[in-house]
């Protein structure tokens, strides 16, 4: 870090700890006014659509899961949806179910990475989940039990827990006995108590003093907490279907991002991710979840992203108690149904941990892809963490003018990782640099 005499003072941090990437920040100040703000994803393109062209239409699941190793998922999912939609076919409500079980073991395993492992040193004081663990053992090994049974979740059903292989076009390879999941219910349910707990306890910390009026964006399932499918709708009444994503959103290239910023037409940066589907979908909650939320007070919507932590945690408990309620339904059928290429254009839209995950294929008649379109999540939420940084440091600047760039610099970081960008998914992160004039 260097300081300067004169009115331009810089900040530079290599990486940003604790989030999935790597980047930069930069904010500009001048006479006490925030006068830019830029999150900087610095990381190479990838290409993974371009890639995609001229491959069989079977292999987009394998080849985008690829894209994250964190929610590769949300990528099997969305892409497995939307080829289905091409060719006309509709899942059994057996393998839909395991579709939802693996989800469940997503949500499970990255959310509690993010929970114990990301966000919490920062809530509790602590620079790292090492330092963390010395003063609070249980609370790291609970957090890393939980990780552990959602990753054993995405291996039972996926057939290993990172970038899963058993998920295909039509349903899976195999299908799981109903002895192998059951095995798995007195340890799901000894992590429910664990995250109702968790809860609890993270309900007693100390919080930004800051709330925004979002546009949040999410699926919404008529009788389902959202995971595979449903319409997009909006806290301010957007409500379309997934084939109208082009109607609706604009991806653009923007000059400091290697990553397309994504936003809604005539309306700019909306918020997708956990405190939008709680917002949207309370009410579709598992009654646990739903009750866990009630003691916390939390009730439909929270406009604070730095409380994003508490949502998540009820978002495991969800997780959990649906994994229990498939696992207890669940009885093995066929392991997948026969999907024959249709040429035409599908559309796929998921709920990775970290918000809509929305695919875009077309294909011919032989199966060859054509064209596709791959929007994640961090895309979409670049220009709100960006708003919301805008808006903090103002605050701030403003309450204290005299504010250490070192103040600044952490609590931009604590915003950022509140989010939980998957960096590399949208194309990494951070490197700080605070311009004062």
């Amino acid at each position: 870090m260097k300081n300067k005499s004169s009115k331009t003072r810089t900040i530079k941090v290599d990486y940003l700890a604790r989030v999935e990437g790597e980047g930069a920040l930069y904010i500009k100040i001048a006479d006490g006014i925030v006068k830019d703000v830029n999150l900087k994803i610095f990381e190479a393109p990838r290409f993974f659509e371009a890639l995609l062209q001229g491959r069989d239409f079977t292999e987009a699941p394998d080849i985008t899961s690829r894209i994250c190793g964190i929610c590769p998922v949300a990528y099997l999912m969305s892409a497995c949806h939307a080829m289905e939609d091409i060719c006309k076919v509709q899942i059994p409500t057996e393998l839909r179910n395991l579709r939802r079980l693996i989800y469940c073991g997503e949500w499970i395993k990255s959310h509690s990475l993010h929970i114990f492992m990301l966000n919490l040193p920062d809530l509790l004081g602590f620079d790292d989940a090492i330092g963390m663990a010395q003063q609070h053992p249980d609370v790291v090994k609970n957090g890393l039990r939980l990780k552990k049974i959602g990753n054993t979740l995405m291996e039972l059903v996926g057939g290993r827990d990172i970038h899963p292989i058993n998920v295909k076009v039509g349903g899976f390879y195999k299908a799981p006995t109903a002895s192998e999941l059951n095995d798995l219910v007195p340890e799901l349910k000894k992590c429910l108590d664990l995250a109702i707990n968790a809860l609890d306890f993270f309900s007693k910390l100390n919080y930004f003093d800051y709330e925004e009026d979002y546009e949040f964006v999410a699926l919404s399932h008529p009788e389902e907490y959202p995971f595979n499918e449903g319409d997009l709708i909006s806290n301010k009444g957007l409500n379309f279907n997934i084939s109208e994503f082009d109607k609706y959103f604009i991806e653009e290239h923007v000059p400091h991002s290697t990553a397309l910023h994504t936003y809604l037409k005539d309306r700019g940066e909306c918020f997708v991710g956990p405190l939008a589907r709680y917002a949207l979908n309370f009410e579709k909650l598992t009654p646990k979840a739903k009750k866990a939320a009630k003691k916390i007070n939390i009730l439909g919507q929270c406009n604070n992203p730095s409380k994003g932590i508490l949502i998540r945690t009820i978002e495991v408990i969800f997780a959990l108690e649906e994994a229990l309620h498939i696992i207890n339904s669940y009885k093995q059928a066929e392991s997948c149904i026969l999907v024959k290429p249709t040429a035409g254009v599908g559309y796929g839209c998921t709920e990775a941990p970290r918000g809509i995950c929305f695919h875009k294929y077309e294909i011919d008649d032989s199966g060859n892809i054509l064209y596709a379109n791959i929007v994640p999540p961090t895309a979409i939420n670049q220009k709100t963490i960006e708003k919301d940084i805008r808006n903090i440091v103002y605050n701030l600047v403003k309450t204290n003018p005299n504010i250490k760039d070192k103040e600044l610099q952490s609590y931009s970081e604590q915003l950022i990782r509140s989010y939980d960008p998957c960096i590399s998914c949208s194309t990494h992160f951070l490197d700080l640099t605070v311009d004062r004039q």
